[in-house]
């Protein structure tokens, strides 16, 4: 395996989510990248209109101090940062006042990291979808097989990947740390390639932390280390490298 590994998902920065809530929980979660092995780190705090009101602006703010810190600790994760954005109709005008940071690129489209509620599909959200792909724009579907409704009857994620949409997998799910429904899905989405990524989503230490080394060792057994090489560095690194 390359000693590269990229995390495309995680909540590092302090303070304006419902990741990290201070400077040093921050510090704490960036030292425990490092030590599973993590090298690049594209932190996407949530932007969710009405309850996490983060632009571009104060996202920048918040990377800001915490690049500072780890120059000044002289930690060797190399971070970025984007934004996780929930669905919705807020998120057009966002979109169009250049608001939100986007992962990255492919094939000349930017690329966003899209949530749905974890409960449901919401009405319209193939409108939405189609919205952004006009504009060039290509959505990575977040934790698909957390939502309910899609383990319910993961068939309704279809018309989104007719879309263009991408997938990408919480490493948590695959190893059992949300359910047997999330982790059976998950092992079917990377079985079938239907999976692009898996990232960490990381928010703290004790629930959620940002460790893939347990899942690539996963990974290379079930799949190979090939297929492992794709999901947690060939995949990412092609989206985000413009940003290291």
């Amino acid at each position: 395996m390359t000693s590269f590994i990229v995390d495309i998902h995680s909540h590092m920065l302090p303070g304006i989510d419902d990741g990290a809530q201070t400077l040093d929980d921050a510090i704490d979660l960036v030292r425990h990248a490092v030590a599973r092995g993590i090298t690049h780190s594209v932190i996407t705090p949530h932007i969710h209109p009405g309850r996490y009101d983060n632009t571009i602006d104060s996202i920048d703010e918040a990377f800001q101090l915490l690049q500072n810190e780890i120059q000044k600790q002289q930690i060797s994760l190399k971070i970025a940062y984007a934004a996780e954005v929930r669905i919705s109709v807020e998120m057009m005008d966002l979109i169009n006042q250049n608001k939100i940071p986007f992962l990255g690129q492919t094939q000349g489209k930017n690329v966003l990291l899209l949530e749905f509620p974890h409960s449901h599909i919401l009405p319209g959200s193939e409108k939405l979808v189609n919205w952004l792909t006009q504009r060039n724009i290509k959505p990575i579907i977040v934790h698909p097989e957390r939502n309910k409704e899609l383990q319910a009857d993961f068939s309704k994620i279809s018309p989104f990947l007719k879309a263009g949409c991408l997938l990408q997998v919480t490493a948590g799910s695959l190893i059992g740390k949300f359910g047997p429904k999330s982790q059976q899905i998950s092992q079917l989405l990377i079985e079938n390639n239907w999976a692009h990524f898996v990232a960490t989503d990381a928010h703290n230490l004790k629930h959620r932390p940002p460790d893939l080394s347990e899942v690539h060792n996963y990974l290379k057994t079930s799949v190979g280390e090939t297929h492992a090489r794709k999901l947690l560095y060939d995949n990412p690194w092609s989206i985000v490298k413009n940003k290291f």
